[in-house]
């Protein structure tokens, strides 16, 4: 396979994160010896430094390394020369995102803070004029009589929810094919027979629910426990507001033993404590994983609290009777979700979480038709 040089890929990659010389990296080999994450046939990061280095577009198009990598911190550390190879690989994802998405959309997102402001701003006061035109205020004889279901029905938001879930995952898994078709379907050195993608399948469901791989950085702690716990409140909420929304949200005030209660409290709290954890972390930047952080970053976590907390503001005025502050903020909340929900589930942040298992799946698939083809 030959694969055409790019001159000018590292200035565009500058755009995705790394400011700084990417040519600081020497390949002393200090970060592939102290990763935890390294195996036979996987010595990352280097490889994809070097393709980028070198202007191997297609190359590191195709390469699945960028995702195997955790960002644990370790091999920054470490790095004699403090080129961060844990950094460049948290930028090579960024551009991988990008490429995979055939809108265009995750490149101008990450690279113009202020085109993903304006775009976060148009879905936030798109929402409430929505309400401002269609929802209905019930008549307030008494304010303490909180009725969501009328101002905001049920029928009509899943209705919402499910259309934003199809377009979503039509864009989705739209890009989760270009990934396909360059990891895959466009290296002509190996063949991997149908029954291969069956046998190794089971990878990419355990690495996706369990984020195994984080548990093998040696400074793992908090790091891994807090995307693991926001990783299980984000899928809980995703259930609750596609499949069991009728059940979730109701008028009727349920005791705090129920599930409907410590489900909403399990996801709040997953949602607070990841969040939290990581903006502390990024203001005081102690740990090698929060000394650089793109704008994308603080989107992300700022979002997801703001969720987290207009959510418990909702749950508190509707517990304590008070009928319109409990609209007001249902509205505000859905206002912060929509842009949360659209900007990264498919475009940024949140498609991670499919990327990296599949990327996973990918590599041992190629690894295990390899094996086979030398046998």
């Amino acid at each position: 396979m030959s694969y055409r040089v790019d001159p000018s890929l590292a200035k565009k990659l500058a755009k995705y994160g790394r400011q700084s010389d990417w040519n600081d990296c020497f390949h002393c080999g200090n970060c592939t010896a102290t990763c935890s994450l390294t195996e036979q046939g996987l010595m990352f990061p280097r490889k994809s430094i070097r393709a980028m280095q070198m202007g191997l577009k297609d190359s590191l198009e195709a390469s699945t390394e960028p995702w195997l990598c955790y960002y644990c911190g370790e091999c920054s550390e470490k790095c004699p020369r403090e080129a961060n190879p844990g950094e460049l690989m948290m930028t090579l994802r960024r551009y991988l995102t990008s490429v995979y998405d055939w809108t265009g959309l995750s490149g101008k997102l990450y690279q113009s803070f202020a085109s993903h402001m304006l775009l976060m701003i148009v879905l936030f006061f798109g929402v409430i004029a929505a309400f401002f035109m269609f929802a209905k205020v019930p008549v307030l004889t008494d304010p303490t009589n909180v009725q969501l279901n009328t101002f905001a029905p049920v029928s009509v938001i899943s209705l919402y929810d499910h259309i934003t879930l199809i377009l979503l995952s039509f864009f989705l898994l739209s890009n989760v094919f270009n990934m396909y078709k360059k990891v895959i379907l466009n290296d002509k050195k190996v063949h991997i027979p149908a029954w291969l993608y069956i046998k190794e399948f089971w990878k990419f469901v355990f690495y996706g629910v369990t984020q195994w791989r984080f548990s093998k950085c040696e400074q793992k702690g908090l790091y891994w426990f807090s995307h693991l716990f926001l990783m299980v409140s984000y899928v809980t909420m995703f259930a609750l507001i596609i499949v069991f929304l009728g059940w979730f949200q109701t008028d009727e005030i349920y005791p705090l033993s129920h599930p409907q209660r410590w489900l909403g409290y399990v996801i709040t709290a997953g949602f607070l404590f990841s969040t939290l954890y990581f903006i502390i972390g990024r203001l005081l930047k102690k740990e090698e994983i929060f000394k650089f952080t793109h704008h994308s970053d603080w989107i992300f976590i700022i979002l997801l609290f703001l969720v987290a907390v207009t959510g418990i503001l909702v749950h508190i005025f509707r517990i304590y009777g008070m009928a319109m502050p409990t609209y007001v903020m249902y509205v505000i909340h859905l206002a912060v979700e929509l842009p949360l929900v659209v900007t990264f589930v498919a475009f940024s942040k949140w498609s991670h979480l499919i990327y990296r298992p599949l990327a996973i799946y990918f590599a041992n698939l190629k690894q295990s038709a390899m094996a086979l083809k030398t046998n």
